[in-house]
């Protein structure tokens, strides 16, 4: 009997062992979940980076409205302790553009969004984040518009600003796992919802004609855009619900920007910026 007792602690030993090494530094890596106590102590002594994601509402094909707001926010979630930071509440609202009519999207425009995310950004770099990474769902002018408010910060107040737009960072791992490119709510975007969380993807509503090729320069536009799916490349990137490759994109995908964060700023560290 003692020798079972014995045999059985033994084998919950590498548990107990693993519960107190995954232990956090900080109670939780969101802001707005943290006490202010708890905040102090460990920003910026122990943590001075912070994910900021943004994203905006807009139709997404098959998956929810917000799916730019739940992938940048889900990445935050996953590599936030990999890259040591905090997170931002996220931004929901931003710059929508061609797909602003239909049902459910929000458009917020450029001379309000843009001191808008100034003022958070400088809120951060306030409260002690040296390194500041702007987590963005959203493409089209919303990128300019955070490419050049980070840069402006960052140069007032000598903060050190990344900006990531996931999806493009991570057009080889589209390619890599599909086998072709993706699309606005095309497959990589689908799958990466997928992966995050499979309720919000509803398949049984799929059908191959919402999804329309983007034109090349010069040759149409039409706004609002026509579908709610839109192809980088003739022939590729329809929705295919396969849990398995989700969830292999979600791991490649998360694994590359939590890999590119920690090198950029290990290079800014060396560089002594």
């Amino acid at each position: 009997m003692k020798t079972l007792i014995l045999l059985f602690a033994l084998a919950l030993l590498p548990v107990a062992i693993t519960g107190q090494t995954t232990k956090d530094i900080v109670p939780t890596r969101e802001m707005e979940r943290i006490n202010w106590m708890d905040f102090r102590d460990a920003v910026p002594s122990k943590i001075n980076t912070v994910i900021l994601p943004t994203g905006t509402l807009e139709p997404h094909g098959v998956i929810n409205n917000g799916a730019d707001i739940t992938a940048p926010f889900g990445m935050a979630k996953t590599i936030a302790r990999r890259v040591n930071a905090m997170i931002a509440p996220t931004l929901p609202y931003g710059i929508t553009g061609a797909m602003e009519a239909y049902p459910g999207a929000f458009q917020i425009n450029e001379a309000a969004y843009r001191p808008f995310v100034k003022q958070i950004l400088e809120g951060l770099a306030k409260n002690g984040f040296k390194n500041i990474i702007i987590l963005n769902g959203h493409g089209g002018g919303q990128t300019a518009v955070l490419q050049s408010v980070a840069a402006e910060v960052a140069g007032e107040r000598k903060v050190r600003t990344l900006v990531i737009n996931w999806w493009s960072f991570a057009s080889d791992e589209t390619k890599a796992v599909f086998g072709e490119d993706g699309g606005h709510a095309g497959w990589n975007e689908t799958a990466f919802i997928q992966a995050l969380d499979p309720t919000l993807v509803h398949s049984e509503k799929y059908k191959p004609e919402l999804a329309t090729p983007y034109p090349t320069a010069g040759t149409w536009s039409a706004v609002p855009f026509p579908s709610s799916i839109g192809l980088y490349q003739k022939g590729q990137g329809y929705p295919i619900f396969d849990q398995a490759k989700a969830d292999e994109y979600y791991k490649k995908v998360t694994d590359k920007v939590a890999n590119f964060v920690n090198e950029v700023i290990a290079k800014w560290d060396m560089a002594g910026l």
